[in-house]
């Protein structure tokens, strides 16, 4: 009995394992010159069930903060925000000129054509959180989107197996 008990427990929460995935996709961060202290890095998500991006991490960076940029009259204006919604379903653009993840206090030059790492942090509508590692593209444009390019998906299974997610 306590066999069956522990087995029907053991699927339910396997069964929650997938309930939260997140697809992160075509991302890059914008080169720099020497000198140059901060840059954004771009991409692509999509929340299977929704989540909130609440923050960044790049070992070349003092500090990696969600932003948006708007124009406000004739203004273009930039500010952190705490979290950006991902809706349930629907791809949230990280672009130059719109949300983005800004990186400052550069430990060095990002030239085009290396590669940068890169750690997103998600929290789910239950408030449990979770990582996605990248391995980002450095350019001074947008990539051509290339099939698993710079993509990663994570989900909870795959923090089980320390695969993306931590």
């Amino acid at each position: 009995m306590k066999l069956k008990l522990l087995g029907a427990l053991l699927a339910l929460a396997c069964s929650t394992l997938y309930a939260q995935t997140v697809e992160v996709k075509d991302a890059w961060v914008r080169a720099t010159v020497p000198g140059q202290k901060g840059t954004g890095a771009f991409m692509s998500i999509t929340a299977k069930d929704g989540a909130k991006l609440v923050g960044a991490s790049f070992p070349v960076a003092g500090v990696a903060q969600v932003h948006e940029m708007k124009m406000d009259g004739d203004i273009m204006k930039m500010r952190a925000m705490p979290s950006l919604d991902l809706p349930a379903g629907q791809t949230v653009q990280l672009k130059p000129g719109g949300y983005h993840v800004m990186m400052m206090d550069l430990k060095q030059t990002l030239p085009k054509g290396s590669t940068v790492p890169l750690t997103l942090r998600f929290k789910n509508a239950k408030g449990a959180e979770s990582k996605v590692e990248l391995k980002v593209p450095v350019s001074t444009v947008a990539p051509a989107a290339a099939p698993g390019a710079a993509a990663g998906k994570a989900d909870d299974m795959a923090a089980q197996h320390g695969a993306l997610m931590h």
